[in-house]
Order: structure tokens, then sequence, then C-alpha cells
């Protein structure tokens, strides 16, 4: 998307510095902060005792980092007219995204105000709300990490804000026919242009250091960049849902358990900031029930008694009125650390019924293992931030492995089902649609070991007429879709292009489409599109575990 050039925020001129803590704002003066960054400076990621520099200097180099360098000068030199170090500049953008982030939902807000009697506008209005409210939780992350030197964990959050600005933006696109929603779009426009500048000052920080010499504006793959490469990550990584857990609660349709609906459970769940998990016991049995883990219930765990015993089903889809993708879902998780184990999650609603997902996860940190995913169109929304999935069962056939996260898939069967009321006719499916908006993000799909194949029904079908029935590993949603598959076995039923445009030449120089050391008779790269690649070998560990969503860190490893 192209960022427009702002209007300077005429908020900038009643405050000229803050410091986001995660319930609330604290207005500081630039002293107080300078002083704080400098009591703490032990503590951040490679800060050290370099001179400040003048304030447009050092801003001119910070904002290298950017996609857009003149607009990130005239904000931020606009923001605050004394000297600067390079962490304090950083921590100034991202408090820019924030305040903005506060503006964009007193925008919304008055459009839901003033959208009584159309529902599609009022919807779309909270969705942005909602969504909006969780960009102003990870950005205020954000600041904190910044502060402590956990870097990675800055990045991450930083890349889940953009997703959430974008999701609000996107919304209001499908409802824009007033003045009021067009204005608010704009400065949403300009608003993730400022959460861009932010998040490419990161990752420079990150991997050059607070000397702005060295900085420059994002790079991928394509421009033969990779991240976490060499020995480091390299095996296959061990890991998944912790063991031993006790249940706190069990649910069961029967009876003689706490709880008969799941979401009863969830909503018994401590909220705010626990560490230790609360482990609700699913037992088998057939849950039609909506369920939502929001952002307050953290380390919340399902355990079930197997794939097709404990199933929780519903067939919300896009076809009612005023149901959005984001809200089909049967399940949707929010809260931190999430994990799952030994659970079917389905969306019935049907081939013709177009986007209904079965498991929606926004949980950053979450492990879901031997659970299974059961759907047609956007089965799975691996929405954003930092997921793990083990041994699971994944099935679907158009985009029906999407969103904008940083995902890991190993040990996992994918399976293409038939989606027309009349498959014999064929079709095109496409197992992912990734959705990376900005370079800078640390998001993408990485399957490892993986089996990418058709159901018994629909391999009858392919078998019976190969030609019509085409499949593909992924196609862009957004510009900077990346997606790669590592020693997977890919049988017949991928077609030899490999990966399928999203429209035109659209995303085709820009997304990372990658694959390395695949087998089955689905692998042969010798047909593949141009634009797609072949992980060189000095740079596959990039995408391992420990390197891609830095798992050894918060992943258990029972085995």
């Amino acid at each position: 998307m192209h960022y427009r050039k702002p209007p300077k925020p005429s908020l900038f001129r009643k405050f000229k510095f803050l410091f986001i803590s995660m319930s609330s704002f604290f207005t500081l003066t630039v002293f107080s902060l300078i002083l704080f960054f400098s009591i703490t400076s032990a503590a951040r990621h490679h800060l050290n005792n370099s001179p400040e520099l003048s304030t447009a200097v050092e801003i001119r180099g910070a904002c290298k980092a950017s996609r857009d360098p003149p607009t990130c000068e005239s904000v931020l030199t606009d923001s605050v007219n004394l000297p600067l170090t390079t962490p304090l500049i950083i921590q100034l953008a991202v408090n820019v995204s924030m305040l903005n982030n506060e503006k964009a939902k007193d925008m919304v807000k008055a459009i839901v105000d003033a959208s009584a009697g159309n529902q599609n506008r009022t919807d779309a209005g909270k969705v942005c709300l909602e969504v909006l409210g969780y960009a102003d939780y990870r950005v205020g992350l954000t600041g904190q990490a910044l502060t402590s030197g956990e870097i990675k964990d800055a990045r991450a959050w930083m890349s889940a804000v953009m997703v959430y600005q974008y999701d609000c933006w996107s919304a209001l696109k499908y409802v824009n026919g007033t003045s009021q929603v067009s204005k608010t779009m704009s400065f949403i426009n300009s608003l993730i242009g400022y959460s861009s500048n932010a998040l490419g000052m990161l990752v420079n920080y990150d991997i050059y250091g607070e000397n702005t010499g060295s900085w420059t504006a994002p790079k991928t793959e394509r421009d033969g960049f990779w991240e976490g490469s060499g020995s480091s990550g390299s095996g296959r990584f061990k890991g998944g849902v912790l063991s031993g857990l006790k249940p706190d609660v069990t649910v069961c349709k029967e009876g003689g358990c706490e709880y008969k609906a799941v979401q009863e459970a969830v909503n018994a769940a401590p909220e705010n900031g626990q560490t230790r998990k609360f482990v609700i016991w699913i037992k088998a049995g057939l849950y039609e029930e909506k369920v939502r883990v929001p952002l307050e219930k953290k380390n919340v765990v399902f355990l079930g008694d197997g794939m097709g015993k404990t199933v929780i089903t519903g067939s919300l889809n896009v076809g009612l009125m005023g149901v959005t993708t984001y809200e089909t879902a049967t399940v949707g998780v929010v809260g931190d650390g999430f994990m799952a184990s030994g659970i079917t999650f389905q969306n019935i609603a049907g081939p013709d019924a177009h986007q209904a997902v079965a498991f929606r996860s926004d949980s950053d940190l979450s492990v879901v293992e031997n659970c299974e995913f059961i759907g047609n169109q956007d089965t799975l929304y691996a929405h954003a931030l930092r997921q793990y999935y083990k041994s699971c069962r994944i099935q679907g056939n158009v985009d029906f492995i999407f969103g904008n996260s940083a995902s890991f898939f190993q040990d996992c069967n994918i399976l293409i089902a038939p989606r027309q009321l009349r498959p014999e006719k064929g079709e095109t499916n496409a197992v992912t649609a990734h959705g990376r908006i900005d370079p800078a993000q640390s998001t993408g799909f990485v399957f490892q070991n993986c089996l990418i194949n058709g159901t018994e029904s629909y391999m009858a079908l392919y078998y019976n007429k190969p030609k019509v029935h085409k499949n593909f590993l992924g196609r862009p949603w957004k510009e900077y879709s990346r997606t790669v598959f590592i020693d997977c076995t890919l049988e017949a039923l991928i077609s030899a292009n490999g990966w399928l445009p999203w429209s035109g030449d659209f995303a085709l120089k820009t997304l990372y489409y990658g694959e390395y050391r695949n087998t089955g008779a689905g692998a042969n790269t010798a047909g593949r599109v141009s634009w797609s690649s072949q992980i060189p070998a000095e740079h596959v560990n990039s995408y391992s575990v420990q390197n891609f969503i830095h798992g050894d860190q918060w992943i258990s490893t029972p085995y």
C-alpha cells in the first residue's frame, strides 16, 4: 500500500514526548525521559555511552530505516527539539504510533455513533475498535520491551500493531460511502506509515546497534538479506505442549463436570498476567458453540480426548448479515500463551459458503499440538504474532491457512478437500495466503517436515481428472507475503508451477516463496514459477524454530 504524507498531528504541539506504560499514558518532560534512560542504560540492548548528536542529524540517521524518510524526519523533528540518543528516537517513533492510534479510535467511535441504521458500517466500526484496542496493547508492550532490551519481542509486537491497524483500514474499505469514513481511512493509512517507521528502526537497531551509519530501509530475502543464518538452530526442534498438566476445571456434555460449555470454562479462567497455566479438560463430545478466549485470559490450555473425539464446531460465515471473516471463527483466541492438544476445531458452513474460519489465533507464544482443523475456505486464521503448530491435521481448500503471523508448522498433515458443489468439474486451490504488508514485519509461514496431500475423497477426484484439479502451495494475499516449505513431502496434486499469482503481477517482485529439500511427486522444481525461490543451504537455518520464532525461549521441550 502507499503511504500518504500526513499532516503534522496537532497532538504533537501538546505533548513533546510520552512514555507509554501498559495501562495508561504518563506525560513526561523530555528531560525526565532522558534521565530515565540514562539510569537504565545498562539494561538496554546495544546501548553504550556514545555522545548525543543534534536532533535533526540524529533523526535523519534513524529515519534511514524508514520506507518514507522525508515524512519520518518531518514528523519526528516536529515532535521534539532537544538532543536525543538513538534509543530515545525509536521510543519517540513508537509513541507517535501510540498517540495517533488513540486518535484513530476516536475517529472510528464517531463513525459508529453516526451509523445508526447502517448495520454493515456499524459492524465494521466495532471490528475497527476491537483491533485498534489490540494495537494499543501491543504498542505499549513494544515501548516496555525497548526499554528492557527485549528487542525481538518489540519487533514481534510492533509487527502486530501494523496488522491490527491495517485490519481496521481494510474493514472500513468495504463500507466507505461517506466523507467521514474516507477521512478516517486516510488518517489510518498515515498511522500505518508511522508504525512502519518505528518497526524499521527496531529492525535496524536489533541488527546493527545504535550507530545509524549502517541503517537502511527494510530488506527481504528478495534483496539477498537473511537473518539468523549459520549453524544456529540446525536440526529438528523437539518441543510442544507441556506434559503432565492437571486440569483446573472440566467440561462435558452429559453432566458431572464443572461446566457443560467450553465458553463457560473460559469465563472462569483468571484474568490479566498470571503465569500459571489454567487447564481446561474438554471431555469427548460435540460442542456446538462459538468460543472466545479474550486478551485478558492468558495462559489458557485446552486439553481434549483426541482428534475427532473432542470436537468444537460452528457454521458462521461471511454470507450472514454483518459477519466478517474475522468474526466467523468457531474458536477465536487472543490471550497470550494459549495451548491446545487433542481437539478438533471445525466450521461446517460448507464449500459454497466462502470464508468460514474454524480457528483464529492472535495469541502470542501459542502452542497447538495434535489438533485438527476442518473447514473449506479460510480454515485456519493464523492472524498475528508468534505461533507453533506441532503434529496437527489441517483440512480445507481455498487459502485455508492464512493470516499475517509468524507461524511454524512442524510434522503436520495438510490436506486439500473438495470445495465445489460439483467438484468433479475441477477447481483451483491454494494451501496458503500469507498477508505480510511491510518488509520489516517479522512474519511468515514455515512448514517443516509436513505432508501436503488431499483427502481420500479429493484424491479420487484428482486421479480421475488430474488436469482440471489444480493445487498450489500458496498465493500472495499481501505485497510482502512470505511462505517456505522445508523437508516436506509434496504429493502429486501440487501443480508443477508450485505457486499461484493473486491478481496479475501483484506482489510478484516483493513476496518470498521458498522451498528446500522437499520430496514427493509434487516437489520437482523444474517447472516452478520464476518468482519463487530455492532457499540457499547456507540460509535455511533462518527458518528454524529457534531463529524464526525464537521458540527455544518459550516452547516447552518435553521430549
